[in-house]
């Protein structure tokens, strides 16, 4: 069975909807979904959507925005290159992730999502100053 191109585009958004508000919209994730998060050095997974929703919360309790995404079909769901930026006490944070979901019955039943690990200021600048890219 193939990715339906519309209800992928709109778990996308919803996605970006959840990534923004730390609030999972119905319908987003299956009652049993799994996540595999991996980070630069660190591995965390989750069982379900209260589960998965309390570790997106602990891990970025401030709200903030995704600049940019890009969502790729695949034949069980789909691929979501995403950025992040949010503010806390300390500055303005900045990551990239790259989530893989599968899709079962309209929803994310399981997501492997890859992050970068969260830039404070000081390693933004560092980057800017060290690095030029061709691309933003």
């Amino acid at each position: 069975m193939s990715t339906d191109p519309a209800r992928a585009k709109e778990l996308a958004d919803l996605f970006v909807r959840f990534l923004e508000t730390n609030t999972a919209p119905e319908g987003l994730f299956t009652d049993d979904v799994f996540l595999d998060f991996s980070l630069p050095q660190w591995r965390l997974q989750t069982s379900g959507p209260d589960e998965l929703v309390a570790l997106r919360r602990s891990s970025h309790p401030p709200l903030g925005t995704v600049p940019r995404h890009r969502l790729d079909l695949t034949p069980t769901g789909f691929v979501l290159e995403f950025e992040e930026r949010w503010e806390d006490e300390r500055g303005g944070w900045y990551c990239r992730e790259l989530m893989r979901a599968e899709v079962r019955d309209g929803s994310v039943s399981e997501a492997s999502v890859y992050c970068t690990g969260d830039w404070d200021p000081a390693t933004q600048a560092a980057h800017a100053r060290e690095v030029r890219l061709p691309r933003p």
